[in-house]
């Protein structure tokens, strides 16, 4: 009895911190990751399910890393980057995070407004529109526990559906297996290859996760108090994040089954509703559409509040939406990204092309993190370990690199 009672004491301690994790979870099960799965899937088959493996681990250790920073310091990445590093350095960091941001922001309300035209026949346009007032409603007159309780619900929507197509289907799970941990470049993924990781590894979820990791209001200089964060914090991590693995490598595992084997290649979000079609027949796209639209919406939240975050960062506050800096932020982010949506002619294409950008954007904001963990200065007795240094460095010059192959084929394309 004994044991059963220090056991369910365990369990509600556990569940005090678990929410940050799959609040950033939200963050790369949006209408990006759909286009880049459904793609990597319908022309590639399973081949590139390694980079959704690999990007996954590469997530775990970078958000486990950028949560010690907020833990330890009580500063998000925004505002440790705004304090540690010189002025010029800082701008350049910040600002290009923002730029990310808003490739992030339009592929969540481009990615809503698809879903609003495939339920009521809205105009791309309009239903961008009307996502982007929605979302901004929404962040401003929510607390962080009411919208982390909306979007836990809205995950558990989306992925057990495509979870559960799996057993419903005819899946090669050998190969699956095999190529899960198998690296390979077919000729002309790169593209496909930078789309699945910037979707999966994004740099605004790095400045979410050190911002959202002090909303638990447990922040306390107790070294006992912080020891205990970072172990929930990283049970939190693994947890969260291993769900949005098993729903990535769904979507990809189901494009392959469903549309690779018949040579049809996705370049438009509503021919995917048919992978629902084993489970719900007739309403598949009607239910589709709904969880595309839920998907955007609470992607587009975070990806506001990362917004919010950052700018507020750069004029050395913490992120608080009554205050003017947060709001900015939320608003340069949503707005531009509605702005570049109205000079978008394909918006699948439009969708790949904004996850392609982030990764770009990448190495920046890891390089910048890892420097920030690795002080000191910054951290005290908890700065990085040189193992811990080696293996982040390595995940930045490992972006880098593939970074540098997309481009190369970019050019090699293009003066084909």
């Amino acid at each position: 009895m004994l044991k059963y009672i220090h056991f369910k004491a365990k369990i509600i301690e556990l569940l005090k911190y678990i929410g940050p994790g799959l609040l950033v979870t939200v963050g790369f099960i949006d209408p990006g990751n759909w286009a880049s799965n459904f793609a990597a899937g319908s022309e590639f088959g399973y081949v590139l399910l390694w980079v959704v493996t690999l990007s996954t681990v590469m997530l775990i250790i970078l958000q486990h890393n950028v949560a010690h920073l907020g833990i330890v310091t009580g500063l998000c990445l925004s505002e440790a980057a705004n304090k540690y590093l010189p002025r010029n350095g800082s701008r350049f960091v910040l600002w290009s995070a923002i730029a990310a941001s808003v490739s992030t922001s339009l592929a969540e309300v481009l990615g809503g407004a698809i879903a609003l035209e495939m339920l009521f026949k809205v105009p791309i346009k309009l239903g961008a529109v009307l996502v982007t007032v929605f979302v901004f409603i929404l962040i401003c007159t929510n607390s962080y526990k009411k919208i982390e309780r909306y979007i836990i619900a809205f995950v558990s929507l989306i992925g057990l559906s495509f979870i559960y197509e799996l057993f419903l289907i005819d899946i090669d799970w050998g190969e699956a297996a095999s190529a899960c941990i198998t690296p390979s470049i077919p000729q002309g993924s790169m593209l496909l290859i930078m789309s699945v990781v910037g979707a999966v590894v994004m740099p605004h979820n790095l400045f979410l996760h050190s911002e959202i990791i002090q909303s638990r209001a447990l922040n306390k200089k107790d070294e006992r108090e912080i020891e205990r964060q970072l172990k929930y914090e990283f049970m939190d991590t693994i947890l969260s994040m291993g769900i949005g693995w098993a729903i990535n490598s769904a979507m990809v595992l189901l494009a392959a089954a469903t549309f690779f084997k018949d040579a049809v290649v996705v370049d438009d979000l509503q021919q995917a509703q048919s992978l629902l079609y084993p489970l719900l027949g007739g309403n598949a796209a009607i239910v589709f559409a709904v969880a595309l639209l839920l998907a955007g919406i609470s992607s587009s939240i975070t990806s506001g509040i990362a917004a919010g975050s950052i700018f507020a960062g750069m004029n050395n506050e913490s992120y608080n939406i009554k205050d003017r800096s947060t709001r900015e932020g939320i608003i340069l982010s949503l707005g531009l990204a509605l702005i570049v949506i109205f000079f978008i002619n394909d918006p699948f294409k439009g969708l790949i092309i904004s996850q392609a950008v982030l990764s770009l954007q990448l190495p920046i904001t890891v390089f910048t993190q890892v420097k920030l963990t690795s002080s000191k200065v910054v951290m005290g007795k908890y700065a990085n370990k040189p193992f811990t240094r080696i293996l982040l460095y390595g995940i930045t010059i490992l972006v880098t690199l593939l970074n540098v192959l997309l481009i190369i084929s970019s050019f090699a394309d293009f003066s084909i």
